[in-house]
């Protein structure tokens, strides 16, 4: 069987399938006869034996990453190999690897190397590296995106199941789009960029590359640490439970209108774009018309004033001692900053902010925003004939992002005639990561496609959205039932206005049961968490009679599964709707006591 999610490989540490030690080893071997220009450098087989043995003192259940092999980008320090940010006389060798490393290896995961890059980060083609340019993981006479291009490819063919990227202006998206997998630039601050060669201090941000959706929420929870010593580190601000809709049921989806959207000539990728309008459509979204105009406008600051002396300053001793051992476009683009004065940073900054203010009011009017992930893609042959331009084009959808302070998911949407990958981005304010990681999870359920250049299918959902509405509530004497099984809160919210909820009689005392009716019902507080699959039957042994499973619908319109109550149980109970819910209900007896 061939590995492509975190969980199934977890799966088949624990049934035995899989053995970490040889299956590491296996895929250390293939990156080394990787043939896309994916790696810069790779651990030896000695280096990889010392994080296995590392990692031997520890059970699978003790680490949630467990022998989990991943990629690096080479502008982020792993201790043990060479820096070079894709140019080899800038290379060192850092004591220390970087912060979000450090956390991922902490939870189990294992580093199998550093991946090529566009120098310095600069660049969304992945065709500027004296290693190569890396090639697209479906044909390789096309670009791979960039600057986070191995990474990309290296997940994209089963290399590895996840890799850090960056992404300053697209960089951990436009990749993930060519190569049909997921990428999630959090928002700002979230990871850490301790240890990770700047391109725009003020704008950087680590992201991570995955074949399946799901895996994505793991991997930010595990990285996701504030860090006291990034002095651009944020804390998340809006925990788990508090996010609002995170299905397409309802979801409020802005478009950009028709005359801001730009395909640069590539009817295909217009024709995928309109066939995820279709499909997000089918699935229950809302589709409204959306004014892209005030976004694209800020986006063209990106390469002016401010950001590109940003650039300067983060080589800036490397560069003013001899620029030539940069690549010539490289020189290009950072070069222009000698001739900026501090008068147009300013007057960057201050267009920047009305942009913001403009834009975030846009953003209020609905919950996502949804774009082409790039407008088109190239041959590196037309890549190398116009570097500039070509390049340009493809931040067309991504170069605001970070300017203006908003988290973005590529999702891969489907392919072209000519068997490429088409793929669109989500996005929302700064915050909303957990919410675009949902809706990509659920994207990847309903819209059936390959993983990756695999050509395989995912597996179904390892987990299953439960609902409950009494004593497994969080902080509440059977939650233990559910955290015991690994199961997770990922919702308060309420039921749709037609069921009612009454405290039954009997043994155990004071359960709720909570029954539909379309006619006389009401809104009831309730929690969805996300269980385990196979610890579903052991949960559903421990509910009693005459509760059991059924369907609920949720006050957004979505149906999940969740516990209820047969019609029998209502016998010398006490109907309680009228307070809400059950935390309510306790309330009110425990004042009344």
């Amino acid at each position: 069987m061939t590995i492509l999610t975190i969980t199934q490989l977890q799966a088949a540490y624990r049934c035995g399938e899989r053995s970490v030690r040889p299956f590491l080893h296996q895929q250390l071997k293939l990156a080394q006869a990787d043939s896309h220009h994916a790696w810069i450098s790779t651990l030896t087989a000695t280096q990889l034996d010392q994080y296995l043995d590392a990692l031997s003192a520890y059970d699978i259940d003790d680490l949630p990453l467990y022998g989990v092999p991943f990629a690096i980008k080479d502008n982020i320090d792993l201790a043990g190999l060479a820096t070079t940010a894709g140019c080899e006389a800038y290379r060192y060798h850092p004591e220390d690897s970087a912060f979000v490393v450090e956390r991922l290896i902490a939870a189990g995961a294992i580093p199998l190397g550093k991946t090529n890059l566009d120098q310095f980060a600069t660049g969304l083609v992945g065709t500027r590296s004296p290693w190569g340019a890396t090639t697209n993981s479906f044909n390789p006479e096309y670009i791979s995106g960039g600057s986070s291009a191995g990474s990309a490819v290296a997940v994209a063919t089963g290399q590895v199941l996840f890799a850090l990227g960056t992404d300053t202006a697209g960089s951990g998206r436009v990749p993930a789009a060519f190569n049909h997998i997921y990428g999630l630039k959090p928002t700002k601050g979230l990871l850490s960029c301790r240890g990770v060669v700047p391109a725009c201090r003020s704008l950087d941000c680590v992201t991570f590359f995955t074949a399946h959706g799901e895996d994505l929420a793991l991997l930010h929870q595990v990285a996701a640490s504030y860090d006291r010593q990034d002095s651009y580190a944020r804390p998340d601000v809006h925990p788990l439970h508090s996010a609002p809709k995170t299905t397409f049921q309802g979801l409020r989806i802005g478009v950009p209108q028709a005359e801001q959207l730009n395909f640069f000539g590539n009817q295909a990728y217009q024709l995928g774009f309109e066939q995820v309008i279709e499909k997000l459509t089918a699935l229950g979204a809302e589709l409204v018309p959306f004014d892209l105009s005030p976004f694209l406008a800020a986006a063209r600051l990106l390469y002016q004033g401010p950001w590109v002396a940003e650039r300067y300053a983060a080589i800036q001793p490397f560069f003013e001692q001899d620029a030539s051992r940069c690549l010539p476009v490289i020189q290009t683009i950072i070069g222009q900053a000698e001739q900026l004065s501090a008068v147009e940073t300013f007057q960057g900054f201050y267009q920047l902010r009305d942009y913001q203010v403009t834009c975030d009011a846009l953003l209020d009017d609905v919950d996502v925003v949804l774009t082409p992930t790039a407008g088109t893609t190239y041959t590196i042959e037309a890549v190398n004939q116009d570097p500039v331009t070509l390049n340009s084009n493809l931040g067309y959808y991504t170069n605001f992002m970070n300017l203006l302070d908003y988290s973005a998911i590529a999702i891969p949407g489907g392919f072209t005639d000519a068997a490429m990958p088409f793929g669109f981005t989500l996005f929302g304010p700064a915050f909303s990561d957990r919410i675009l990681m949902d809706l990509a999870c659920e994207w990847q359920q309903r819209i059936r496609l390959p993983v990756g250049a695999s050509g395989l299918y995912p597996p179904q959902s390892s987990h299953l959205d439960l609902l409950v509405c009494g004593a497994h509530m969080q902080g509440l004497p059977l939650n233990h039932q559910l955290t015991s099984v690994g199961a997770t809160l990922k919702q308060r919210t309420q039921t749709a206005a037609s069921y009612r909820l009454y405290a039954l009689a009997g043994d155990p005392p004071q359960r709720p049961g909570l029954i539909r009716n379309e006619t006389e019902g009401t809104m009831i507080d309730v929690e969805v968490w996300s269980v385990p699959i196979e610890a579903i039957g052991a949960l559903l042994d421990q509910i009693p009679h005459p509760l059991g499973l059924g369907t609920v619908e949720l006050a957004d319109g979505l149906w999940v599964k969740g516990f209820i109550c047969e019609p029998i149980g209502l016998s010398h109970a006490t109907e309680i709707s009228h307070f809400g819910g059950w935390r309510h209900y306790l309330d009110a007896r425990s004042n009344q006591a």
